[in-house]
């Protein structure tokens, strides 16, 4: 078909979803009548029933998929745990000599946490359940307090294991291992900028912070330290499974799900009532994430059919864009798509157009994964619709806009990692190339 044809279909199909989202039509049934939109301009002789069962049995089928139920329910037997107070009991004595102290809690633990979560929400709400109280009795500047509670919860999305990490793999059919390995020195570039952050706020605003907590004993710092411990083994148990291929994604996701659930049974926090409601989170949360992956795939296929994604790739092309500029028209697109949809959506709406345009231009797919994570990131801290806002309105008290506000140093912070991470891809690319030469 003659491209200025494709990309005016694929203008339909845009408006059609705006206006099907804008109705308040849930994501995963949008992309499903977008994609039965798309089938009609498909070549004739292909049958769009069959073509919508094929892709939902052979998407759910996915042995690949089947870390991220295990990692969800992971996170969600913790989150139910002692482990938020814990981790800040076992933080705290060692902070109170860096400028901002106690703040930095937000970032380490929100880290920490997000190791064993893979969703920013329920990293944002179980670290703030316990430092928002506890900065606010100290007397810390209540902004940056939720602006760095906002920013640090994204983590829960860079640290491995990561849902959109996943579902990104999934959908552009790389190596889930390697998402994981290209996610960890990111997230440290980005604790490092939030932490030098909050040190130049406070040295900035002494009148800010409180006064220093009095000394404690190294024997004191080390016997709160022996709280993080349950976390620690659990962390360095999955991921050392992980890093070192003694075990598949999936394997390692069912070994977490079985240590949260001696942590929880060690806290006593494990009841029968806590049991069922982490299942049921988990199947809350998975049957959402497959449903939206069912519609994008039946969409993907649909757009395949009629050939639109490598016009679309021709047309930018036609511009003859350097890869930085492109780069930066996709932030730019990505920023605008995170003020009106999740960030799960997005990755799941825009990679069967996005990715021949990224192949064509030179940027290797593992790297793109860890840049639309970092977009999905600041979707997170965007509003109206950024979930960490929303967790932390709930908590505060405060409007959505005031949390905004807050979160806004960080959401310039994550589009500086941008910066360097495209500037120097090795960063992201040095763990996966170490473990998987050639």
């Amino acid at each position: 078909m003659d491209t200025t044809y494709l990309v005016e279909i694929s203008g339909l199909i845009l408006g059609a979803m705006l206006l099907l989202l804008g109705g308040g039509v849930w994501i995963g049934v949008t992309l499903l009548i977008c994609g039965f939109i798309a089938m009609q301009f498909a070549p004739a002789g292909i049958q769009i029933g069959a073509a919508m069962a094929t892709n939902a049995w052979s998407g759910s089928a996915s042995w690949s998929l089947a870390a991220l139920p295990l990692f969800i329910w992971m996170g969600e037997i913790l989150y139910r745990t002692r482990l938020s107070d814990e981790m800040f009991r076992g933080l705290s004595p060692w902070l109170n000599w860096l400028p901002g102290r106690l703040i930095h809690v937000n970032v380490l633990g929100c880290g920490l946490f997000g190791a064993v979560s893979g969703s920013s929400a329920a990293t944002t709400a179980m670290v703030a359940k316990i430092t928002l109280p506890e900065l606010r009795k100290r007397g810390y500047d209540e902004t940056i307090s939720l602006g760095s509670l906002a920013g640090a919860g994204t983590l829960g999305f860079l640290v491995p294991p990561s849902i959109p990490m996943i579902v990104y793999a999934v959908a552009a059919n790389v190596s889930i291992i390697q998402m994981f390995m290209a996610g960890l020195v990111p997230a440290v570039i980005v604790m490092a900028l939030y932490m030098g952050a909050i040190i130049v706020w406070s040295l900035m605003n002494p009148d800010k912070s409180p006064a220093r907590a009095p000394k404690t004993s190294f024997a004191n710092k080390l016997r709160e330290t022996l709280n993080l411990i349950p976390l620690a083994l659990l962390i360095l148990t999955v991921f050392s499974a992980l890093m070192l291929g003694w075990a598949t994604a999936t394997e390692c996701a069912a070994w977490g799900v079985l240590g949260a659930l001696v942590i929880a049974a060690w806290q006593k926090a494990l009841t029968w009532k806590s049991f069922v409601e982490s299942v049921m989170g988990a199947t809350r949360m998975t049957a959402m994430v497959m449903l939206i992956l069912t519609g994008a795939g039946y969409m993907s296929i649909a757009m395949g059919y009629t050939g639109i994604p490598n016009a679309l790739a021709a047309w930018v092309d036609s511009f003859h864009l350097s890869p930085y500029a492109l780069i930066a028209v996709l932030t730019l697109m990505y920023v605008l798509l995170g003020c009106a949809i999740d960030g799960l959506s997005m990755i799941v709406l825009t990679t069967v157009v996005v990715l021949p345009m990224i192949q064509q231009a030179g940027f290797d797919l593992i790297w793109f994964g860890i840049f639309l994570v970092l977009m999905v990131e600041m979707a997170q801290i965007t509003p109206p619709v950024g979930f960490n806002l929303f967790v932390l309105q709930t908590m505060s008290g405060r409007d959505s806009l005031t949390v905004a506000r807050a979160a806004l140093p960080f959401f310039f912070l994550l589009l500086a990692t941008v910066a360097i991470l495209t500037i120097f891809p090795d960063i992201v690319m040095f763990l996966p190339k170490m473990a998987f030469p050639g």
